[in-house]
């Protein structure tokens, strides 16, 4: 692990640890606009509490989140519909520039659409979604699109 994630993280610990945590980013399904809840207590990790706290992802760049997230990307069949490398298949593109779900620039965006599904299309991957125990975990999620990220110019943080 790089000592520039290390110092990010570390921040982050300190900065989550010390924020008020009912200030965290509110998510938005992307099938209706409504409110999506998420248990917050699924948000575990340095990486994830991070997350919930700004919308950033800090495993954006990161190389051993990336090939992580890129064998979730593979076990969850993503690549049947997006293609092996995210720039679309049967399914659309995720790499941009432009998107089918706009708010997907952002790694918030990208987050709810995975979390909670599409109108017509992928089904929702967030945990206790699909059945009670089992679906991607945030922690997961941040990983796959920092992989999803890796393939394109977009970091999802701008």
């Amino acid at each position: 692990m790089s000592k520039n994630l290390v110092f990010v993280l570390f921040f982050s610990f300190i900065l989550v640890a010390c924020s008020d945590s009912s200030q965290s980013i509110h998510f938005i399904k992307t099938t209706d606009g409504s409110t999506l809840n998420i248990d917050r207590e699924l948000f575990d990790t340095v990486a994830a509490k991070h997350f919930l706290a700004t919308g950033e992802n800090l495993y954006i760049g990161d190389a051993e989140a990336i090939k992580y997230g890129k064998k979730r990307y593979n076990l969850w069949s993503c690549t049947q519909c997006h293609g092996p490398t995210a720039k679309g298949q049967v399914g659309p593109g995720l790499i941009g520039p432009d998107f089918k779900y706009p708010k997907d620039a952002t790694n918030k965006g990208m987050f709810e659409t995975i979390w909670a599904g599409t109108n017509g299309g992928m089904g929702a991957k967030g945990f206790g979604l699909m059945v009670p125990d089992d679906g991607i975990t945030p922690d997961e999620l941040l990983q796959i699109i920092a992989f999803i990220r890796s393939n394109g110019k977009i970091t999802g943080n701008e």
